[in-house]
């Protein structure tokens, strides 16, 4: 690590590698709601001519509520994908074991 940095560090593993591509993936998926929100409100703001009646329209009722689903969906798969990857562990060389008291962590090394 550099002092300063801002990006993530080179992956050692591909795990890692993993993580840093959802992390790029989630703030891809971030970035276009952002903007999409900020436009439509913008055009709303600005936009004199606008359908009084746009807050009952079922079909409005209907994209706004499946939209978001299918964002959640976009995030949750690659998500999902990589907790089983890290979750598969083949013979570790030490097993860690720590155990919280109440006033001190102990710690068994096997």
């Amino acid at each position: 690590p550099n002092w300063g940095q801002v990006m993530f560090q080179d992956a050692a593993s591909s795990v890692m590698f993993q993580l840093i591509s959802f992390h790029d993936h989630a703030l891809l998926v971030l970035t276009l709601v952002l903007t999409v929100v900020g436009y439509a409100l913008l055009a709303l703001m600005v936009n004199k001519h606008v359908n009084r009646y746009i807050m009952e329209a079922q079909t409005i009722e209907t994209v706004w509520t499946i939209l978001p689903a299918l964002i959640l969906l976009v995030l949750a798969l690659p998500s999902l994908r990589i907790l089983y990857i890290t979750d598969e562990v083949s013979q570790p060389s030490i097993t860690v074991k720590t155990i919280g008291h109440q006033w001190y962590w102990s710690y068994e090394y096997t």
